[in-house]
């Protein structure tokens, strides 16, 4: 078989690819040697900005299938037709660490799917955790910072992340899951995901629902116990999916809705809006739609798990917002850090393209130029809009459903803190502790959390015994015994 010849960027063949060009023998080596500078040129730029938060990521291909009919819910095609099958692309990653970071850390894991749908791209942008650190998303920067590392010793410092936590009570119930079993999966195919976020779905009648996304391995949830930590590889999660998939074997997962008629949430007992809050299942069921099929790897790391952008904003027709502050937010943040990261012509990225699916409408706007637009720019159509030219025009029929909005314009605080339940933060931590976890869940949730906060400061440790004993007496009395303190119990 013959080779291939070798060029370079531009396409030019190599003759030489061992030996820069030189005066001499022992001469320096020239400017002139484009081939030498065209490859030192590419390799400076091979690195992008990483992600500020879910750097270290690992990814695979696959298809939804829906395996019940959602049109007494949703008008979305995509979620109407049982059996119908999306091509689909899933990213998993850990939040805080640097890329090359160890799989190891005790993080929240973001387990975010792209659905390639007839109408467009669908993003579901979740963790392996059903709530989140914070209410509002003027916090975010702050929750992040305060889990990273010090702005002077550059090392990840407990007091930092302590110290936040026991000043936000609505975060406990998140760490609470974050260091129990559970906030360490043994590997991707053992872990499930949420999106946590309440969303609005409109069916074809205008009726509106409430809905949140559950998505549970058929593999079985496994921890990685903390005696087993060391006995993994450094990226065992990247090696483990990539090797299971190679190996011909299939992972994989169904998909689960609670659905709340729009009228309950006025009364209901929790806010809708609050990502910090689960709905428990005896208020609204989980219900089986789908099923999740990851059977294809990457061939190219760095083109398609790199470079695959998410953003919860990309909603299909029948599916939209809640007003949920946190969802409110990531709708601007998550396509503005993919500008930065990747450029304004981002979509254009083969895994990002609305087209790589069954789309019926294709990409048809008026955008044009930016770095690194490659789609052929509009051609010699025009830019503007209208026009008496035949380009695309708006169409009502894929307008959303009016919502009625009313109050002050100022700085509220979360309606939760308006209903005056002042323990409202603390409710549904105590029943995690007293009533889902087992003796065993209980004693190593207090065993990762105390090896954790031993170097913290005094006051933050005595702060933390406080919010866990407002959680429940037995809770913070445990921290106090194992950090070796004495309880104060809060003054309710």
């Amino acid at each position: 078989m013959e080779k291939r010849v070798l060029t370079d960027s531009q396409g030019h063949p190599v003759a030489d690819n061992q030996n820069s060009i030189t005066a001499g023998t022992k001469g320096p080596i020239i400017l002139s040697d484009i081939h030498l500078i065209d490859k030192l040129a590419r390799f400076d730029r091979e690195r992008i900005p990483e992600r500020v938060v879910h750097a270290v990521g690992s990814g695979a291909y696959g298809h939804f299938e829906l395996t019940k009919c959602c049109s007494q819910w949703t008008k979305a095609q995509f979620l109407n037709g049982q059996g119908k099958k999306t091509p689909i692309v899933v990213r998993f990653s850990t939040t805080l660490g640097e890329r090359g970071f160890p799989d190891t850390d005790r993080d929240p894991r973001g387990f975010a799917i792209k659905f390639y749908t007839e109408e467009g791209i669908f993003d579901m942008v979740g963790n392996n955790t059903p709530f989140f650190f914070i209410k509002d998303p003027i916090k975010f920067p702050d929750v992040i910072h305060s889990r990273k590392r010090h702005p002077q010793t550059n090392l990840r410092d407990p007091n930092m992340s302590w110290d936040f936590i026991s000043l936000n009570p609505e975060s406990i119930q998140n760490i609470m899951f974050l260091f129990s079993d559970r906030g360490l999966p043994s590997c991707y195919r053992h872990m499930d995901g949420f999106g946590a976020h309440s969303f609005r779905w409109v069916n074809a009648k205008g009726e509106a629902f409430f809905v949140k996304y559950h998505i549970k391995t058929t593999h079985g949830h496994q921890p990685l116990l903390p005696e087993k930590v060391k006995e993994v590889e450094y990226d065992y999660q990247q090696k483990d999916l990539y090797e299971w998939i190679a190996s011909g074997k299939e992972v994989t997962y169904t998909f689960n809705i609670q659905v709340m008629p729009e009228k309950d949430a006025d009364t209901y007992r929790y806010d809708v809006n609050d990502i910090t809050k689960v709905w428990p299942h005896g208020d609204y069921p989980m219900i089986p739609i789908g099923k999740l099929v990851l059977n294809r790897n990457p061939i190219n790391y760095f083109a398609e798990v790199e470079q695959v952008a998410f953003n919860p904003g990309n909603v299909v027709p029948g599916i939209e917002f809640s007003n949920d502050r946190i969802l409110n937010a990531r709708v601007f943040s998550y396509p503005d850090a993919q500008r930065y990261r990747l450029g304004v012509n981002f979509d254009q990225i083969p895994v990002n393209c609305p087209m790589q699916g069954n789309n019926k409408l294709g990409v048809t706007h008026y955008s044009r130029d930016g770095t690194m637009n490659i789609n052929g720019n509009g051609g010699n159509g025009p830019n503007y809009e209208p026009n008496s030219h035949g380009g695309p025009v708006e169409d009502p029929k894929y307008d959303w459903q009016t919502t009625q909005i009313a109050g002050p314009l100022a700085r509220t605080k979360h309606s939760d803190l308006i209903r005056n339940n002042p323990d409202i933060d603390y409710e549904q931590p105590r029943q995690l502790w007293a009533k889902v976890m087992t003796d065993w869940h209980r004693q190593h949730l207090v065993d990762n959390m105390v090896k954790s906060m031993t170097k913290c400061k005094i006051d933050i440790k005595q702060r933390m015994i406080k919010l866990c004993y407002r959680v429940h007496p037995d809770f913070g009395t445990s921290i106090a015994k194992g950090l070796n303190m004495q309880v104060e119990a809060p003054k309710l």
